[in-house]
């Protein structure tokens, strides 16, 4: 399940954005200053920050500049009544990574929130590892014990999304929505077929990390003792 940081002055807006989103299957939480923004994106990277502009103590792009100063790479999407094409390049060019306008429909706002995070792939948190088993979302390489793997983008995708949910079952709909994207309409068999491949390429010693899960999916996880 992916985590947002709701960051909005406004009890009304951000309890309404913080509903909305829960109620859409995502993990909440909330900020209502960009100083306590920065310190929750630091402390604990969530997958997306939804970043009002228009703050008390540090608006959103001071916000945004302090983030990727200081290393942090978590996706941004602004969302404020700001609606200057000025305003809207500034804060991408910080390193937002969307801008959506008040007054905004809330579909829309959950499409494009998805959109940003299939995009990205959640790399906020830097190296994923589990067991041997590394990934690096920024330079795009993976080791098992220190040897590398030479994945395909799909391939790669696959595996970052089972890393991200270390420990939690996948269903095979769920890999298909975020792998192959909202626009596939081939046979949900391809989901078995390119876990065959990451498993050959992952999982070729004794220690197997990708198991399947009968009747529901799949699940990334050290292997029982």
């Amino acid at each position: 399940m992916e985590t947002l940081l709701v960051v909005d002055d406004e009890p009304t807006v951000r309890e309404l954005l913080a509903a909305t989103l829960r109620f859409a299957g995502f993990a909440v939480t909330s900020a209502d200053t960009g100083a306590a923004a920065i310190d929750a994106a630091r402390r604990e990277p969530p997958d997306l920050v939804l970043l009002d502009v228009m703050l008390p103590d540090l608006d959103g792009f001071e916000v945004v500049r302090r983030l990727r100063a200081g290393g942090t790479r978590v996706p941004v999407l602004f969302l404020t009544a700001r609606d200057a094409p000025a305003d809207k390049v500034h804060g991408l060019t910080l390193g937002g990574d969307d801008y959506v306008t008040k007054p905004f429909d809330l579909p829309e706002l959950i499409a494009r929130i998805r959109a940003v995070l299939r995009r990205t792939g959640g790399s906020a948190a830097g190296t994923l590892t589990v067991a041997d088993l590394a990934l690096d979302p920024d330079s795009r390489q993976v080791t098992r014990a220190g040897r590398a793997v030479r994945l395909s983008p799909t391939e790669f995708r696959l595996l970052h999304h089972l890393m991200r949910h270390a420990g939690q079952v996948v269903t095979k709909a769920e890999i298909l929505e975020q792998v192959w994207r909202y626009d596939f309409g081939g046979d949900p068999s391809i989901v078995d077929t390119y876990i065959s491949y990451l498993r050959r390429k992952v999982d070729n010693g004794d220690a197997k990390l990708i198991q399947t899960v009968h009747g529901v999916g799949y699940v990334l996880r050290r292997p029982q003792p």
